[in-house]
């Protein structure tokens, strides 16, 4: 905390120090239009020698800002190419506003441009980061994707996209969703050549939007500003390509844009591994997962529209067939409480045929200044044929304990629908507001599933063999409601309080039922059900919470503090095998804390202290044994409470737009009493768990109880800035992860603790148009100790490094390269494999217009493929292995379509292009 204090205190002084002067503020706007111009460039001079004193860019509102100016007289050059110059003589002795400023275009000869100065790559705009577009270069006919990757503080954990430390929840485009929660399909099918900027920030949630006070929901949130000149015409994409050993690829993307009206149609069909729709199928994007062999077929839709002066929609639909095969392997050391060995191998297949349908809708109605009304609804409906198989063995390292084959044939049906309705009224009086929130779930869950396994347990007096042939149903059907309402009241110019009242209730019913298959003698087969592996259990979870909060508010600083009482009941109902009731009542006091506060209008920090609570889900309560793998068993507990949380986090944000410099910190801490854990009987002899169910030595029962002391701390910088001399941009990170997972073994407690250090770099091209490489580089050093079994503790390191490289040779021929290298080290034996990556394809450019190629891509050169992991939870630490796609070579064509109104013709197009 000394060192927090520290820190504030050191900007606190820089802010007064910076204090002493005026600011001179102002808009710039194009001459004729009332269109504001982000990112122009704005000096400040001399008056006696035109020496620069001050500078700025604009931000996405064409706005600009320069503060700490001494007293004096200056010259204040407004720079932007393709518009003539402005100047305007500054007296300094008060503050100076300047209103709008229009500056006009020119034409100009393009060979006798010269720039003055490197175009900012962004700015810092309170908790929005803004980037220009235009500072970061990419490839012709790159999407967007290939843009974001290059800025500064995004990253890629685990094949998902981050930025800041945080995953990217949402895509938005000029503001409005697109494509839903899917971030790549939305990347993928933006061009990077219709972007003017980029917005990176925490999107607070509907009912703060609406109330002005923050409730901590956020999501990660990107927006792409779009070129005017590119919102009114046609663009889009279609491959097709064939390989070897019968690999293709099939897909398109077509939009039509006309200002607010906005379609774009998806198509896609490939067995290579591609989830989402890429004209270049030689990037290892994150649509593209290295796990299993998966063939998908997929058409989508997205739809933006105005409808009249009142009503806003945004909608998406999605309906996705993937077929997945997936060979695994993994192996497990398990937490036991001496220093003796229990591990546990297995070598799995499954096939899996998977059809979804998945819509979104967003659809506001303004009906005035004052009433707003908000509704989004969301289907999903999941289809799914599996036909697996595995087989399993637990040993002490010098002997087999058990053994297990087991092959199942499943069907399930999974149906989701969520609606959310919000309204919103702002009373007269500035800062009274009113909200209201209703959601509303409803859920199907049908499972049907057939399986076979022969169980062998190793036993003193020889080999005890079980055979199983069992028919699994399950019926599941959950709904919830709940409703929200928050009144607001200003208290003075700079002050607000809220009361807020919501009740809630979540129902589940679950039933499982369990037969077993017998056959007689010359008679039919026939379904006995098996009591001891069956369960019918009905919960319910009803909320009621009340919430006084209030606010402060002033240029520089924002103070929020809350103070919620939830009172929360659990009623619990088995009806079979037996019947059995359980009532739970509870009642916490939720405390919310939040600070933000502007260093600068470049520089701001935030604090936010959150607490709440979890309660159990269904599958965590319902007491049936769920025997899918024999040799570990796992059933729920009815009598699990809720889990409480103390969360805190920071986020610091700062930019430097003369020099280029943007850094980003974020830290998190997080505690929780009564998490919900597993707690794993290992049994040491026969043991009968349930009646009727015996465990057999050396396998597990697993069961989820609360323990206390589950923590998670995580930290994330990282700082960007150019490296001119080679006209590229350099961005550094580092993180720090420090986990206890609290785990009880045969009733006693212990903890796995994990440390990770992380650190990397991203090195990205600026060059031009026909050089583009991006750098990426990610290295972990991880320790993990056990307090009940020392033999766990280990330590083991993972590199991965990916290079991106784009090349246009000469005359339309194209080169591209993405390599990814990776390094494990300290993995089980077998799994420290460490290989390299690589993608190589060479191109043509064809027609006049340059919109086509054909192209011969090899995938997997080297023959190196593989997918290693290592995964760590409270009672084993695993290594996992699967299979991936192998080599193939493919020849291609794409057809990128552009044509674009106001300002952008094919003609236009052709002559941008002409000159390489």
């Amino acid at each position: 905390m000394k060192y927090l204090f520290f820190f504030v205190l050191l900007f606190g002084i820089q802010k007064q120090m910076f204090a002493q002067g005026f600011s001179v503020k102002g808009s710039v706007f194009e001459e004729g239009k009332n269109e504001s111009l982000p990112f122009v460039n704005i000096l400040l001079l001399s008056l006696n020698d035109s020496s620069q004193v001050g500078g700025t860019v604009t931000d996405i509102d064409g706005r600009f800002e320069l503060t700490g100016i001494k007293r004096g007289e200056y010259l204040l050059k407004i720079q932007f190419m393709g518009y003539k110059d402005f100047f305007q003589s500054i007296q300094a002795s008060s503050n100076v506003d300047l209103g709008k400023i229009f500056i006009s275009e020119v034409a100009t000869d393009l060979s006798e441009v010269v720039i003055e100065a490197r175009r900012s790559t962004g700015m810092q705009k309170g908790d929005t980061t803004q980037f220009n577009a235009d500072a970061f270069k990419t490839m012709r006919d790159a999407s967007a994707q290939a843009l974001i990757e290059k800025l500064p503080g995004i990253s890629s954990e685990n094949g998902v996209l981050q930025a800041q430390g945080e995953n990217i929840a949402q895509i938005l485009v000029d503001g409005k969703p697109f494509f839903g929660n899917d971030v790549t399909a939305a990347l993928q099918n933006i061009p990077a050549e219709m972007i003017q900027s980029i917005e990176i920030f925490d999107q607070k949630s509907e009912k703060a939007q609406l109330s002005g006070f923050d409730d901590g929901e956020r999501l990660k949130t990107i927006n792409i500003i779009t070129k005017p000149n590119r919102r009114k015409g046609q663009f889009g994409k279609t491959t097709a390509g064939y390989g070897s050993d019968e690999r293709y690829l099939g897909g398109t993307s077509i939009n039509i844009f006309d200002e607010d009206t906005r379609l774009t149609i998806t198509g896609l069909s490939n067995n290579i591994n591609i989830l989402n729709y890429s004209s270049d199928p030689n990037v290892q994007t994150n649509e593209s997962p290295q796990q299993g062999i998966i063939t998908t077929n997929l058409i989508g839709a997205n739809y933006t529209d105005v409808w009249g002066e009142k009503i806003k929609v945004t909608g998406s639909y999605v309906y996705t067939v993937t077929e997945n095969l997936g060979i695994e392997s993994r192996f497990r050391d398990f937490v036991t409480t001496d220093q003796s060995n229990k591990f546990y191998t297995e070598i799995s297949k499954d096939s899996r045929i998977n059809r979804r349908h998945q819509a979104n809708l967003r659809l506001e109605y303004n009906l005035n200044e004052r009433n707003r009304i908000l509704y989004i609804p969301r289907f999903s409906a999941r289809f799914e044929n599996e036909n697996s198989g595995f087989f399993g063995e637990t040993s002490n390292g010098i002997s087999l304990i058990n053994t297990v084959e087991n092959s199942r044939i499943g069907r399930y049906e999974d149906f989701d629908l969520f609606n959310r309705f919000f309204y919103s009224h702002k009373f007269n009086k500035p800062g009274r507001t009113f909200t209201a929130r209703l959601n509303l779930t409803q859920g199907w869950n049908i499972d049907n599933s057939e399986r076979n396994a022969v169980n062998t347990f190793f036993e003193q007096d020889g080999e005890n063999i079980e055979n199983l042939n069992q028919n699994t149903f399950r019926d599941r059907i959950g709904n919830s409601w709940n409703t929200r309402f928050s009144y607001t009241e200003p208290l003075g110019n700079k002050s607000q309080m809220e009361l807020e009242y919501s009740v809630g209730n979540r129902k589940n019913d679950s039933e499982q039922l369990l037969y077993n298959v017998l056959s007689e003698a010359g008679g039919p087969d026939h379904l006995a059900l098996d009591t001891a592996l069956s369960n019918s259990f009905l919960s319910n979870y009803l909320t009621q919470q009340f919430e006084l909060g209030y606010q402060f508010q002033t240029e520089k600083l924002k103070i929020q503090t809350e103070l919620e009482f939830q009172d929360a009941s659990l009623k619990n109902d088995q009806f079979f095998p037996v019947t059995e009731e359980l009532n739970r009542r509870f009642q916490n006091a939720l405390p919310t804390a939040r600070l933000e506060y502007k260093f600068s209008p470049k520089t701001n920090i935030q604090l936010d202290y959150d607490t709440w609570t979890n309660e159990p889900q269904v599958g965590q309560l319902q007491q049936a044994i769920n025997n899918n793998n024999p040799l570990q068993l796992r059933t729920g507990n009815p009598e699990l409470d809720q889990a409480y949380t103390n969360q805190v986090r920071m986020r610091f944000r700062g930019n430097n737009p003369d020099k280029d410099r943007n850094w980003f910190i974020f830290a998190q801490g997080r505690l929780t009493n009564n998490f919900i854990a597993n707690s794993i009987l290992i049994a040491e002899e026969p043991v009968e768990v349930a009646q009727g169910v015996v465990l057999q030595q050396g396998s597990q029962l697993n069961r989820p109880v609360n323990l206390d002391g589950f923590t998670d701390l995580r930290s994330w910088l990282s700082y960007g800035f150019p490296l001119s001399f080679i006209k590229s941009n350099f961005n550094i990170n580092a993180g720090l992860g420090i986990t206890q997972r609290p785990g009880q073994i045969n009733d006693q407690i212990g903890f796995n603790n994990s440390n990770r250090f992380s650190t990397g770099f991203n090195l990205s091209s600026s060059i031009s148009e026909n050089v583009d490489f991006n750098i990426w580089s990610r290295s972990s050093f991880n320790n993990v100790r056990n307090t009940l079994n020392s033999n766990l503790n280990s330590e083991f390191f993972q590199q991965r490094m990916r290079v991106n490289f784009n090349w246009i040779i000469w005359n339309g021929i194209i080169y591209r390269l993405d390599l990814n290298h990776q390094i494990n080290s300290g993995l089980a034996e077998g799994f420290d494999n460490n290989f390299t990556l690589v993608n190589m394809s060479v191109g043509k450019k064809i027609f006049n217009n340059q919109r086509g190629e054909i192209s011969i891509m090899a995938y997997d050169l080297l023959g190196q493929n593989a997918n290693v992991r290592r995964n760590i939870t409270e009672t084993f630490v695993e290594d996992f292995q699967s299979n991936v796609l192998q080599q193939y070579v493919m020849v291609s064509f794409t057809y990128n379509l552009r044509r674009f109104s106001k300002g952008m013709d094919e003609k236009t197009y052709s002559d941008m292009y002409s000159e390489n």
